[in-house]
């Protein structure tokens, strides 16, 4: 009976909500990660490359120990001959790769945020206390001070279905004029 039980409670952490998200979240992150490094890399960093001289960006290294009086041209070459090297061109390869993440993961969430709609307001900051008290209060409730009451706005729609119901009535003043 106890294993029953541990398997309907991992069965219902595995349902919630979060748990999916969280796993689709990590793949898309995984093959968003793989995209980005492919624009860094064969996209971005060959024409920074060319503009600095023909230098593979990816290259840029410097030997600290090791190889003594040996002249490496790639990182392969300096390590396989025991040297110790500073990868500088790496790290701004994964530099700029987090930047465009970033910016990516910025738009998206603008995206996101322009999809939803916005709540209705029905709170308000007292200005003596600067407690938040609701917007038809005529006393606040924290220091007892008269109030003068709001109105509760309704919701508005998001952003983008704004947009498409603007499109609608252009698209319907066409047909009219045709």
């Amino acid at each position: 009976m106890g294993l029953g039980n541990f398997f309907k409670e991992f069965r219902s952490f595995a349902e919630r909500g979060n748990v999916i998200d969280m796993a689709i979240g990590i793949i898309v992150g995984s093959v968003m990660t793989s995209v980005v490094n492919s624009l860094v890399s064969d996209i971005i960093m060959p024409p920074i490359g060319l503009l600095i001289g023909g230098v593979d960006f990816s290259q840029i290294f410097f030997v600290i120990s090791g190889g003594a009086g040996q002249h490496f041209n790639t990182i392969a070459e300096a390590q396989a001959a025991g040297a110790t090297t500073i990868n500088l061109g790496v790290f701004i390869n994964t530099l700029i790769s987090f930047v465009i993440t970033m910016f990516a993961a910025f738009l998206i969430v603008r995206m996101v945020n322009k999809m939803k709609s916005k709540q209705a307001v029905t709170t308000t900051v007292c200005p003596y206390c600067k407690q938040t008290v609701d917007i038809t209060a005529t006393k606040c409730p924290h220091c007892c001070s008269a109030l003068i009451p709001g109105e509760v706005k309704a919701p508005e729609a998001s952003d983008i279905a704004k947009s498409i119901h603007k499109l609608k009535k252009l698209v319907k003043i066409k047909k009219i004029k045709k």
